[in-house]
This record gives C-alpha cells, sequence and structure tokens, in this order.
C-alpha cells in the first residue's frame, strides 16, 4: 500500500484513502482560544472556502436593479421572473436559482452577501491572484505564509483540542506558516483493505514507534471524516464531490477534540465559455457549493450556532458577455458569509452601478469594498483578534484597511 504524507514542523499525519475530492483541501490547527460571552462559554469555528479561477460575482448575485445589467451579461442574465426565475434577496439583488440552501440562510438571517469586492490586486493572472488572496499581503510573491496560518498563530493559547490538519497534495498558501500543519494528501491508486493497515500498524509499533502513531491517527481521522456515507459512489460530479469534502470536515470539526478552524478550496470556477446562465456550467458549480455549505450547517449541528463560514475569490470576471457566453478575468466580485453566528440576511453593497463609465477600465464591476475588511471583521468579532494585529501580522501593510463592523451577530 502506498501513502501519501506530508509533514510541518514536529507532526506527521498519514492516511491511505481521499477525502481531497473535486479540487477540495482541508486544514485545521493545534490551538484555539476559549471565549466568554456573558455568562456562557463560545466555542467558535470558522471556515474559509476558496473558489480557484475566479468566480463571477454578477451571475451568482446578480443586480437586477441595475439598468445596465441584463444588457452586459446578455443570454446568461438572471431574471427576477420566467422559467428560471432567480429569488430576489431584496429590492435590487437577485440569487442564483442553484442555491436554495444558501436562500434559505439567508431569510433565516444566517447567511450574508458583500458585493463588489476585490482584494489588492488589479491585475488578472489567476496565479498573482490567487497569491495575494491567500498571502494576505497587498501584492504576489512576498512571502511564503499565508493569512488564515498568522491568524491562528496570533490567538491566545488555549485548550488543545486537535492535531493540526490539511488534506491536499500541497498546503495551501493560506495555510502555510509557523502554526504547526500537517498534511493527509489523497492517493489516486487502488487502497489497500482495513486489515492490511491494522499490520503496517503492527510493522511499524516494531520498528518505528513514532510513524505507527501517526498512521494509527491518521486512520481514526478517517474513520471520522468518511464514514460509510462517504465512499467514493459511482457517477459522481462535481457538485456532489464538493458536498463529500464539507461532509467530512464538518464531521472533523463537530468533535468535541476537532478543529475549530478549516480552509477549503474548490477548483474550476474559471468560466471562459458557456457559462450557463440559470443552468449550465456555472450553475452545476453552485450546486455543489450551496450543498457544500448545508453539509457543514447539518454536519456541525448544535455547533453551527457558533460558526461562521467565509466565501471567497481571487477576482471577479468582466461585465461583459464573450462570444463564447462566458466571461473572461474581471476586478469585483462578491464574497458571501454563512453560519449560524453571522448577522444575515444583507446584502452590503456600496454599488458602483454598471455604466459605461463606471466600469473599471471599462470592463469589470469597480470594487468599492476591500475583501481584507471583510475578513478582518469576522477575524475581530469572532475570534478576538486586534486591529493592531490584524493590521501587522494577519493583513500586514493594511493599516488603512479597517475590519467591516456588524457581520458577526
Amino acid at each position: 500500500m502506498m501513502m501519501a504524507l506530508i509533514a510541518s514542523r514536529t507532526s506527521v499525519v498519514t492516511s491511505r484513502r481521499t477525502l481531497l475530492l473535486g479540487g477540495g483541501a482541508f486544514a485545521a490547527w493545534a490551538y484555539v482560544p476559549k471565549f466568554a460571552r456573558a455568562a456562557e462559554v463560545r466555542d467558535p469555528r470558522l471556515i474559509v472556502v476558496i473558489l480557484r479561477g475566479a468566480l463571477d460575482g454578477l451571475a451568482t448575485v446578480a443586480p437586477v436593479g441595475d439598468p445596465d445589467y441584463a444588457a452586459l451579461h446578455g443570454a446568461i442574465a438572471l431574471q427576477a421572473d420566467g422559467p428560471h426565475a432567480a429569488p430576489m434577496l431584496d429590492s435590487f439583488f437577485a440569487l442564483h436559482p442553484s442555491m436554495p440552501e444558501f436562500a434559505r440562510m439567508y431569510r433565516d438571517k444566517q447567511a450574508a452577501v458583500i458585493h463588489a469586492v476585490a482584494t489588492a490586486y488589479r491585475d488578472r493572472s489567476h496565479f498573482d491572484g490567487q497569491d495575494v488572496l491567500e498571502s494576505g499581503f497587498p501584492g504576489p510573491g512576498r512571502v511564503q505564509s499565508g493569512w488564515l496560518n498568522r491568524a491562528v498563530e496570533a490567538l491566545p493559547r488555549g485548550e488543545r483540542v486537535a492535531s493540526a490538519l490539511a488534506v491536499g497534495p500541497t498546503t495551501p498558501l493560506v495555510l502555510r506558516g509557523t502554526a504547526p500543519t500537517v498534511g493527509w494528501a489523497p492517493v489516486n491508486l487502488p487502497q489497500a483493505e482495513d486489515d492490511t493497515a491494522m499490520r503496517l500498524v503492527d510493522l511499524y509499533n516494531h520498528r518505528d514507534p513514532a510513524l505507527a502513531a501517526a498512521l494509527s491517527q491518521g486512520l481514526q481521522l478517517e474513520r471520522v471524516a468518511l464514514g460509510e456515507d462517504m465512499k467514493r459512489k459511482p457517477g459522481g460530479n462535481a457538485a456532489a464531490a464538493m458536498r463529500q469534502v464539507a461532509r467530512g470536515a464538518a464531521k472533523l470539526m463537530a468533535a468535541d477534540d476537532g478543529p475549530r478552524i478549516a480552509a477549503l478550496a474548490f477548483d474550476g470556477w474559471d468560466t471562459h465559455a458557456n457559462e450557463g446562465g440559470p443552468v449550465g456550467r456555472l450553475a452545476l458549480l453552485l450546486s455543489g457549493l450551496d450543498g457544500a455549505l448545508a453539509e457543514f450547517e447539518s454536519g456541525l449541528g448544535a455547533h453551527w450556532r457558533d460558526t461562521a463560514v467565509i466565501v471567497a475569490t481571487e477576482f471577479g470576471r468582466t461585465a461583459r458577455i464573450n462570444g463564447t457566453e462566458g466571461t473572461d478575468h474581471g476586478t469585483g466580485t462578491i464574497a458571501l458569509l454563512a453560519g449560524g453566528a453571522v448577522k444575515g440576511g444583507r446584502v452590503i453593497a456600496d454599488w458602483p452601478s454598471l455604466k459605461p463609465a463606471s466600469l473599471y477600465q471599462n470592463r469589470d464591476l469597480a470594487p468599492t469594498t476591500d475583501l481584507r475588511a471583510v475578513i478582518k471583521g469576522v477575524l475581530a468579532d469572532h475570534l478576538g483578534l486586534s486591529e493592531r494585529v490584524l493590521a501587522q501580522a494577519v493583513f500586514p501593510d493594511s493599516a488603512t484597511v479597517k475590519p467591516m463592523k456588524g457581520l458577526i451577530g
């Protein structure tokens, strides 16, 4: 049997099966603080979902009330009526019909949208845009650590709840840094039976007790995360894969000694062609994301009330569709928040309009909100990080970007 193994600092975890499906990556850390709110103890969870490839924010949360929207987005524009009507979030914005779970959370005031957002990056390279999104620095190529790892490192030490865990062939940049992590990478090979794994544990016990302990830990994590309902099923697709990844992550995070902070990355959002409007490629992807959010809610159970989920992407897409009924690399887009800890039921937007003179470089939704302000607001109110720490350690060189207030209830 072959196993994938990634180590960081002094810890090692191995596994022989895959939790990573459809481009998902999972991570968690060993130390979290205890929070007190009035007489009760709060046990917050934070999940960061990165959509790699650049999400079309205008197609996901559509400004149907903007008189220029329909002409710009053409055949893929959402409409508030008709056979594929998009549900209205308010009098101006409509949600893609492939996201009924998010719509329900929004109605329950457990989900919110921040529109016309972007990082500090203004070019249109996926590689550099993802670098800025995950590193938390204003420009690409600055560091080899991520803002979420630095946020965890800045937390006051509390109760040890789990080994640090990252799932993926490599640790995503957002997770790299001095906060201890261990990795679990999927292997695309036929998997061994349970008795083979146990024979390996026995062998390692005689030759390398530390490795035997790590293998046993990995197998236990696997049993918790996967279970019978998480086994790979024939005929799966990207949407089903997203749900499976979230389901396994939620199982781990729901455990009393499980991780409290996690990150997932889903690939495939680069919709240059056949984006599809209410049905099609983007609809399938959004259905998967919607299902993943529902899996977090159901899997976390009572912990959902103290959970915040941040969904972000490296940049947006053009306001005008192209000749293949897709969209090209753009600038402004959306960020989504979900969870029982979120003060939801709102679309937060300093709307720039889609008039030709208002478009960024005559092609993109102009960003009016810095994504770092959104993330800072969640980290401050949900995890208790100070504005000084956020500006100096988590998002360096960002003192002028103030945390957005009122995102957490």
